[in-house]
């Protein structure tokens, strides 16, 4: 049996050949761009399942657009944020995610951002390029110290566990909030778990990792922000909108904090005003998990929920098992 299938937008292999096994006229955006909303409503309409992505705005209208005959959207990312889970629900429309695959991929990034943040690789190398580099000099490019300084982890789910892991060999102090007790983080590096504000008020780097939610949005806030030290680091790989942007453009500007790097925005794909001129951030446009292998290992994810989803089976990366009923 073939089905009618629509693609939001280019994924890597081998997710589009699996797509196109069962459903071998599946519709694929041709641009390398987001869909525009109209494009987006035309792409769904009776379908029987989409594969989308976490740029796309998916609610009860784009839903209604593909009709009661849609089984499933296969989100092609671990969060899934940007669709209306409860209006799947109600129309009996499975929605699945990625989850576990890009856990290490966006913690090196974290990482990856950590060090160029505090060690100024980004303005070192502007500086270089330019031809500005005339000889050493003891005062150049200062930056952070990283080994034997305080780590806070915000939010100590799988990537964020996977991220504190990862610091054993820098001898750092680490502190974590999180709503559950984290036993291997205290088992293995002698954590501590801590409310938000301590760990904002002691840490040296804190590094975000907590999923969007109305809870968690603005989570790290102007007030949050004027508890670090002067000498402390934000890194922020989960999702825009659990900082303040605002807030911490003029935490940056004012030099109450030494600097952020970024790889998340609240108005993705827009930055606030005043963010692209703060030479202590480094911003890079969302590709924590920009690895070839993660990112063909989430392509197979989705088409093989997309795949259960349209024969009638239950997904493996189900999030609304409720719609199966």
């Amino acid at each position: 049996m073939s089905y009618k299938v629509s693609v939001t937008r280019e994924i890597p292999d081998p997710g589009l050949p699996m797509v196109k096994e069962i459903a071998p006229d599946a519709r694929v955006n041709p641009h390398d761009r987001v869909l525009t909303r109209e494009e987006l409503l035309d792409y769904v309409k009776g379908c029987d399942g989409v594969l989308c992505l976490l740029t796309d705005p998916i609610d009860a209208e784009v839903f209604d657009a593909a009709g009661p005959q849609c089984k499933i959207f296969a989100n092609y990312a671990v969060g899934y944020n940007n669709i209306d889970v409860d209006a799947a629900t109600e129309r009996g429309i499975l929605i699945t995610n990625t989850p576990g695959v890009l856990t290490d991929a966006t913690a090196d990034h974290a990482w990856a951002l950590l060090f160029s943040t505090a060690r100024r690789i980004v303005e070192a190398d502007e500086y270089m390029r330019a031809g500005k580099f005339e000889g050493w000099g003891p005062m150049m490019f200062l930056g952070g110290d990283i080994t034997g300084k305080t780590l806070g982890i915000v939010g100590a789910g799988r990537i964020g566990t996977a991220f504190a892991l990862k610091s054993k060999g820098f001898n750092m102090k680490v502190l974590y909030y999180d709503l559950s007790r984290n036993d291997e983080l205290e088992s293995e590096l002698g954590a501590t778990k801590v409310d938000l504000d301590t760990l904002m008020e002691q840490s040296d780097y804190v590094s975000v990792h907590v999923a969007l939610t109305d809870e968690t949005t603005h989570l790290i806030d102007a007030d949050k922000l004027g508890k670090m030290k002067s000498s402390a680091y934000l890194i922020n790989t989960a999702r825009g909108p659990v900082v303040d942007e605002v807030a911490l453009i003029e935490a940056l500007k004012s030099g109450s904090i030494a600097g952020a790097g970024l790889d998340v925005f609240e108005d993705e794909p827009e930055m606030k005003p005043g963010l692209a001129d703060c030479k202590t951030a480094v911003i890079v446009p969302h590709i924590a998990s920009a690895t070839i292998w993660t990112r063909s290992k989430m392509a197979e994810m989705a088409a093989s929920n997309l795949t259960a989803g349209l024969k009638g089976e239950t997904p493996p990366n189900l999030v609304n098992p409720e719609a199966a009923k």
